[in-house]
């Protein structure tokens, strides 16, 4: 799921304000810092899950005949071939 700019914005905000109210949390940066730190983070794997959608929806594609997404074969597939990717990543 591609989430927008600012909802992304928006769980790094939470995110950082929950460690913040952590005890055993003490910050070394400023809180703006570790924002935006949470939010590159999120970006990051996001972008990384995009690419693993992206890989299991080319070898579905690359099948012989036509699997129609939705259809409980195209969807064991799907996780199949998204396992073996994340796999891959060590993930």
């Amino acid at each position: 799921m591609r989430l927008s700019r600012d909802k992304v914005n928006k769980v790094a905000h939470v995110v950082s304000d929950a460690l913040a109210e952590m005890n055993e949390v003490d910050f070394v940066e400023d809180r703006n810092t570790i924002r935006l730190e949470v939010r590159k983070i999120l970006e990051e794997l996001l972008n990384q899950e995009e690419r693993i959608d992206q890989s299991a929806r080319q070898k579905i594609e690359s099948q012989k005949r036509t699997i129609l997404e939705g259809s409980q074969e195209w969807d064991i597939l799907y996780r199949k071939y998204y396992n073996e990717e994340v796999k891959k990543l060590g993930i």
